[in-house]
């Protein structure tokens, strides 16, 4: 709990972990996927330095404007990754990083789903240390190798915002 200064109200304050993890949720409201928003943030020494959040590649259609094809393939979730149009939101903040020149060696990944197998190799490539996720996802083999690569995990809830 904090006092507000101008106000002399007591209120709650966010941990960082809730903070980020907000963040993350925030992004994922741009996202263009119909089946699921997700939304990334990394983060080192509580210093943004990347979001992403699943969409299209740039100056192609949307899944918004196009339909999944996903959807039209009768591909259920968790199967064959490469069958979409979407960049899964910790590949794009990984890539945001890349093109900004932004080095993500010790980075937490804050996100609102636990990362699938190919995010979790391309995480623990990146220098990923520990990922908060608030939803989990059917993946045995990214959470088996993420804890072989020693890359903390952490299940996280958020508390209601008033």
């Amino acid at each position: 709990m904090s006092i507000d200064e101008g106000t002399r109200r007591v209120r709650d304050r966010p941990s960082w972990d809730e903070y980020f993890l907000q963040l993350a949720r925030q992004a994922a409201t741009r996202s263009t996927c119909l089946r699921r928003q997700v939304g990334a943030v990394l983060v080192r020494d509580k210093r943004i330095l990347a979001t992403g959040y699943n969409g299209a590649p740039r100056n192609t259609a949307h899944c918004l404007d196009v339909g999944c094809l996903r959807e039209q393939l009768g591909i259920p979730s968790g199967e064959r990754h490469e069958l979409c149009r979407a960049i899964h939101a910790e590949q794009n903040a990984i890539i945001q990083a890349a093109i900004h020149g932004v080095a993500l060696e010790g980075a937490t990944l804050y996100t609102t789903l636990h990362p699938c197998i190919l995010c979790a190799k391309m995480l623990i490539n990146c220098g990923v240390t520990e990922i908060h996720y608030l939803e989990g996802y059917p993946d045995d083999l990214s959470q088996s190798m993420l804890a072989e690569a020693g890359v903390a995990i952490h299940h996280e809830e958020l508390p209601e915002i008033p």
